[in-house]
């Protein structure tokens, strides 16, 4: 049996939006895109919302608009995918990194206090899996030193930090419409802020820095003379995006179940396994589950994690890593980076990998994964 690390979970729904945009003569930003936004800000509980082509240009964004100069310091986990600290680089700052916790892979806090210098300008909180970050502690931390704190949401949608859906908690929240995330556009992004001003000033740069409401101009309600009153770029969403994201935003819960009936499916087959060390969520939050992180007991193993995965390969399980730490790849390290400093990253990426995990995803493909793992590990233990 084959099984992907991901499958899309497209309906007729989808298919159906977007031909309805196609018919509307919609290619690029429209109204439903303003439609799309609207709704994803009235989920979150975010009184704005601003539509992008990816999460990467959302966190571009958002430093924008909290006005991130050259030698500032902007604090962001080992443990991410490449541009949550790639954006930092665009205005002339530095990421810093700062450690993880072993049991969840989330920012550190105490970790992140040591960090903080008088250059620090801000955070980003990666929620790791789906799984939210200690949002109290880093909302503290950043009144009491004065920082923006920017959620990389790229995992999170849907999930809840004591009580509050995540998309209102930090000053600006991220999140990614990839194909493979939890919502799913193909290409796409949201920023989400209380800000009126800074949501105002994304969307005027999101569209090469043209005055508001730059997308009506081919329309009778817009005209052909507008004003360029920013330096922007082209990072605009489409209306055939917006609508799948509105198609799979009335089914978000319905896949987060999906998701979370996997993940138990896969941590009661896995409970007391002694090759292996659960995944921790904690207490007083809820996961989106958009990854579900095997993690090995080396100890217990005569093979490591690229042997597990290779094993896993040849059975026809597709799984990833998340993440390789940032220090690891060649330009952070000619860039002064390294991994001193970071032994509770480096003790996760030794040991964990990622199962698939998705809607759609059927009872025999959930138990081929299971029974792949687990035999792997049987043949392996000292």
């Amino acid at each position: 049996m084959e099984v992907p690390f991901h499958r899309p979970y497209i309906t007729e729904e989808e298919i159906e939006g977007v031909i309805e945009s196609l018919r509307a003569g919609w290619l690029t930003m429209g109204p439903k895109t303003i439609q799309f936004e609207r709704a994803f800000g009235e989920y979150v509980g975010a009184p704005q919302a601003v539509a992008v082509n990816s999460c990467t240009a959302a966190l571009h964004l958002a430093l924008r608009a909290i006005g991130l100069q050259p030698g500032d310091e902007v604090l962001v986990p080992t443990t991410t995918f490449v541009a949550s600290a790639e954006v930092v680089g665009y205005f002339g700052a530095r990421p810093v990194l700062v450690d993880i916790e072993p049991e969840t892979h989330l920012m550190d806090v105490r970790k992140m206090e040591e960090k903080i210098t008088p250059r620090t300008r801000a955070v980003i909180p990666v929620h790791y899996g789906g799984q939210p970050c200690d949002m109290d502690e880093i909302m503290a931390l950043a009144e009491q030193h004065r920082l923006a704190v920017i959620e990389d949401a790229a995992h999170s949608l849907p999930a809840w930090y004591k009580g509050r859906i995540i998309g209102n908690i930090g000053h600006i929240t991220a999140f990614s419409f990839y194909a493979t995330k939890t919502l799913a556009t193909g290409e796409g992004g949201m920023a989400t802020t209380a800000r009126e001003d800074w949501a105002d000033q994304m969307r005027v740069l999101r569209l090469h820095g043209i005055s508001k409401d730059a997308w009506k101009r081919y329309t009778a309600a817009g005209s052909w003379r507008y004003d360029v009153i920013e330096n922007g770029y082209k990072y605009n969403t489409t209306d055939l995006n917006a609508a799948l994201g509105l198609a799979q935003l009335r089914k978000v819960e319905w896949m987060w179940q999906e998701r979370k009936r996997i993940a138990r499916r896969y941590d009661a087959a896995f409970a007391g396994e002694k090759g292996l060390i659960p995944y921790q969520v904690k207490s007083d939050r809820v996961s989106a589950w958009h990854l579900y992180p095997l993690r090995l007991r080396l100890e217990a193993l005569t093979i490591d994690r690229d042997a597990v995965a290779e094993a896993l390969k040849a059975r026809g399980v597709s799984i990833s890593v998340h993440f390789i730490p940032l220090y690891h790849f060649s330009y952070y390290r000619r860039n002064g980076y390294s991994a001193e400093g970071y032994p509770q990253s480096e003790w996760v990426f030794e040991r964990t990998l990622s199962l698939p995990i998705f809607p759609g995803m059927r009872d025999e493909e959930i138990d081929y994964v299971i029974e792949a793992v687990l035999s792997i590990l049987r043949s392996a233990y000292r």
